[in-house]
């Protein structure tokens, strides 16, 4: 084995397709191709949405399509837990040491208050530029801010103010990668993203927050997901420099549209991984073995 981690990462909120599986045979062939390890971790943070028949579902459906980790919640491991709902502790620490360190701040806008206040049009599927609405004022030497008075009024926990947290981006910074299938990316930081939400009004911490802390702390080198996560990446880099960890690589897969060239999501049960497989689909025929 070599110190290669990579990582799995389904959300048990509906069915997993075959973009999804797609994207998992990616991570596994670039894992198997330097003889590293592979976890698979449960994002089950979602109570509202999270349902235990679609946790069975996803482990049933991910070996029919030949998929095989090495970590996870059902073979366990040395960095575990493997599902997210059992490591809030981690995800506490963190937005404490995001709060000492000045980097976040309360925010009472819902979203449609930030899509109301946007004079673009935001990318779809993404979290909207943030106007700054809640930002904290500029600090003024010797004037006790209406953030200063918040924050010594607070309880340490997250949970003790029912509003969202929002990490304070640094504008204008350019914020550059290179992915390991799309090459050189760059994002401005307060123009491409805004100040993004890291832990949520109820109680609950934000995806961008929840896998930063993950895959730190499950030494992941290379994190294999879908390009639409791409713009998530520079976000997520500010949040590694922040907690002084160092960032893993990224691959970001590109994703598979259905005939209508609409890309797929849980929505499409018809072609989700269980449906294709009561209609007699072989897992082989679910992808072109892809290069790695």
């Amino acid at each position: 084995m070599t110190n290669y981690r990579g990582r799995l990462a389904p959300s048990p909120t509906g069915l997993l397709h075959r973009g999804h599986a797609r994207t998992f045979w990616t991570a596994q062939e670039r894992a198997r191709s330097q003889n590293g390890a592979l976890v698979l971790r449960n994002e089950d943070l979602d109570a509202a949405r999270c349902r235990p028949e679609f946790v069975s579902a996803m482990f049933e459906d991910l070996r029919w399509a030949g998929l095989h980790w090495d970590e996870g919640p059902d073979c366990g491991g040395n960095r575990g837990p493997y599902s997210q709902s059992q490591r809030r502790e981690l995800y506490v620490a963190a937005f404490e040491r995001l709060r000492a360190g000045g980097c976040i701040y309360t925010c009472t806008c819902s979203r449609q208050d930030v899509l109301r206040a946007l004079q673009a049009p935001h990318v779809p599927d993404d979290e909207p530029i943030y106007p700054g609405t809640c930002r904290p004022e500029p600090r003024v030497e010797g004037r006790v801010s209406r953030e200063d008075v918040l924050r010594l009024s607070l309880d340490p926990r997250p949970s003790s103010l029912k509003t969202n947290w929002r990490f304070q981006v640094p504008d204008g910074e350019i914020v550059s990668f290179t992915d390991g299938r799309c090459g050189p990316q760059q994002f401005v930081s307060g123009k491409d993203f805004g100040d993004f939400i890291v832990w949520r009004h109820d109680d609950v911490p934000s995806y961008q927050l929840a896998v930063v802390v993950d895959d730190a702390a499950m030494g992941i080198t290379e994190v294999v997901r879908g390009e639409d996560l791409l713009r998530s990446t520079a976000r997520q880099l500010l949040l590694y420099r922040a907690l002084g960890q160092a960032p893993p690589r990224f691959y970001h897969c590109p994703l598979l549209s259905d005939e209508a060239g609409v890309r797929l999501a849980k929505r499409h049960n018809a072609l989700s991984l269980r449906a294709l497989r009561a209609k007699g689909v072989k897992p082989e025929e679910l992808w072109q073995k892809p290069s790695v």
